[in-house]
């Protein structure tokens, strides 16, 4: 196996995990899950969802890079900037079909679906990259920060129509109403 094989099965794994994670929160509603996972169907708490899906498969990706013995750089900076770049990349394909159509569940999953690829894409230019040890850790600390973010407006969600649930008809983890 090598590097360009192992994107291609991080990028079948993240859309994978993205199914399970959808529901995490509603079969172990808590604290700790809801700064992972998706707490409504708000399109920010389903950009949470596209993160954690790259951060947690980041273990699984670890491991096989090890396993299979295949040369890397930049771990957690191509970890962080993946997980962070596909956030922009999902909404700027989303957004203006969303607002032109609707909610489409099959147009939803394929832009999905095709930010998971270049998200990989670039994982795949920064871990052939020169190595930059201390951005390394520098994205292991903006990881976590990302984390103290999401949790943040989980519970306290801009009033924008990015963390409206419209399903609810609410903002965030909290049961307050329009």
């Amino acid at each position: 196996m090598n590097l360009k094989k192992s994107r291609i099965i991080s990028t079948i794994g993240i859309f994978l995990l993205c199914f399970l994670f959808h529901f995490i929160y509603d079969w172990i509603p808590s604290s700790i899950t809801a700064i992972f996972f998706p707490v409504n169907e708000s399109i920010w708490e389903h950009m949470k969802m596209l993160f954690s899906a790259i951060i947690f498969y980041g273990i699984i990706d670890y491991i096989i890079l090890q396993k299979f013995k295949i040369r890397y750089n930049n771990f957690f900076t191509s970890l962080f900037v993946s997980a962070l770049t596909i956030i922009p990349i999902y909404l700027i394909m989303f957004l203006p079909i969303y607002h032109k159509i609707g909610e489409n569940m099959i147009i939803t999953i394929g832009i999905m679906l095709l930010a998971i690829i270049i998200s990989q894409i670039i994982s795949y230019k920064i871990l052939k990259g020169k190595d930059f040890d201390k951005l390394n850790i520098v994205s292991l600390i903006l990881i976590i920060i990302s984390y103290i973010v999401f949790a943040y407006l989980t519970y306290y969600p801009v009033k924008t129509e990015l963390f409206f649930d419209t399903k609810e008809e609410k903002y965030g983890l909290n049961n307050y109403n329009i």
